[in-house]
């Protein structure tokens, strides 16, 4: 495998099953840092036009794995996962796309800790979130 882990995630959310059926996209690929989008469709929505708390996590936990593998390592393999994320809420998503930007805040040899911050238009912070990330 000579793949580093950008280019293999830069390939991986497009494919993605479930990134696609919610409309995630990758806009922005950095060291240590990724950039999200996800278009409102009325699918994602808890109630009246409010985006559902487990569409803004799901955004959040996936800028997360963006982030983790945003560097030019060549992975020992090709597995990884979440081990944990921590989602606060600020604000409600009001029939808007969300776009959620994350970084590395620290990586270490097999986990990486990153921060994410979720906004709507204009910049509204809608969410914040701490997530940990697993290679291997």
């Amino acid at each position: 495998m000579s793949a580093t882990r950008r280019e293999i995630i830069e390939q991986f959310i497009p494919a993605s099953p479930f990134a696609r059926h919610l409309g995630i996209r990758l806009e922005r690929l950095e060291d240590d840092r990724a950039v999200l989008v996800m278009p409102f469709t009325p699918e994602l929505v808890t109630v009246g036009d409010v985006v559902h708390g487990g569409a803004v996590s799901t955004l959040a936990d996936t800028a997360v794995m963006a982030a983790a593998w945003a560097d030019d390592s060549v992975p020992e393999a090709l597995a990884g996962a979440t081990v944990s994320l921590t989602v606060n809420f600020v604000a409600p998503a009001r029939a808007c796309d969300l776009t959620a930007e994350a970084h590395v805040v620290r990586r270490g040899r097999s986990l990486s800790f990153c921060g994410v911050t979720v906004t709507g238009p204009g910049g509204t912070v809608v969410a914040t979130a701490m997530g940990t990330y697993r290679f291997g």
